[in-house]
């Protein structure tokens, strides 16, 4: 099982010098992946209903993965996720296709349908027919990156023909990894998608279960079940003591590695540590020389070599 890391993209400790800092870390330890997540508005809702913390302050994961690109020679960079939905497909294309050239073919590409109301909205995009829409959307997303000329006239998404260069570095395209939870998006991404990343707020009983289905969607598509990736954010939380409720990986490095090794049996091929959703660290509050602390703490602890 591959480890990754989350980069700083949240709350007080996401400021370049620190995403700087983190990233090359993470590269030189050997670290498989650096991954960034997205959150385009935090709603003002009841406070009951409200949010935690580290969706308070959320950077945009492409312009940080493209940072981020031009600092770090190795690793692999990844978007958990884009909503894909919330940009017209030929727009998202060219702004994949330019992040996998300057990162030299280091991009995987995590695509979401999205959930929250208000971001629908906010971008004017209809709520009606999601699953249906996103499928097509793939279809018109792969066909901007493989047509020569490309051309795709769909129900919701049409492109006129002609070219769209320059062409990514990874071919046919880069990897497209899919979100979601419901059986119909677990079967998209082993059917349309080179395999699944999951939400920070996944439970480790459920993956078992989730990668049968994505597998199941895979084998319905002709395609190799065990060629599918299950990605896994991994909600790292640093503590003295174990936190059962938390999740697996809070506590001390001995529990958080017992954690490692369950996600791996559950069937996950990567888990990157992602500190930005501890409500210590991914804070617009938290103490910054506090959270790069911690950060690094965990990279050496964890460090794949």
């Amino acid at each position: 099982m591959l480890i990754g890391f989350g980069a700083p993209v949240s709350g007080s400790w996401a400021t370049p010098d620190n995403q700087i800092a983190i990233a090359r870390r993470a590269d030189e330890l050997g670290y498989a992946s650096l991954w960034t997540f997205s959150r385009l508005i935090y709603s003002d809702w009841p406070e009951p209903m409200r949010l935690g913390s580290p969706y308070r302050s959320v950077h945009d994961p492409i312009v940080v993965a493209s940072f981020l690109a031009g600092v770090t020679q190795r690793i692999r960079l990844g978007l958990a996720v884009v909503n894909a939905p919330f940009y017209p497909p030929i727009a998202l294309a060219k702004s994949l296709t330019s992040l996998d050239i300057v990162s030299a073919g280091r991009l995987d590409a995590g695509l979401g349908i999205g959930w929250s109301p208000d971001e629908y909205e906010a971008t004017g995009t209809p709520t009606d027919r999601r699953g249906v829409r996103m499928t097509e959307y793939l279809k018109c997303l792969t066909e901007i990156w493989t047509g020569d000329p490309a051309e795709f006239s769909g129900e919701f998404y049409r492109v006129p023909r002609g070219w769209s260069d320059p062409r990514p570095v990874q071919q046919p395209h880069p990897p497209v990894l899919l979100g979601g939870t419901a059986d119909a998006a677990l079967r998209r991404a082993g059917a349309l998608g080179e395999g699944w990343i999951s939400s920070s707020r996944v439970d480790i009983a459920d993956i078992p279960r989730a990668v049968e289905v994505i597998r199941s969607g895979a084998s319905e598509a002709g395609r190799d079940p065990e060629a599918v990736r299950v990605v896994i954010r991994g909600v790292a939380r640093l503590r003295k003591s174990p936190d059962p409720d938390a999740g697996p990986l809070t506590g001390p490095t001995d529990v958080i590695r017992a954690g490692l090794d369950r996600y791996a049996e559950a069937g996950a091929t990567e888990v990157f540590l992602d500190l930005n959703f501890d409500e210590a660290i991914g804070n617009p509050d938290a103490d910054p020389a506090r959270s790069v602390d911690v950060a690094h703490q965990v990279l050496d602890a964890f460090a794949p070599a």
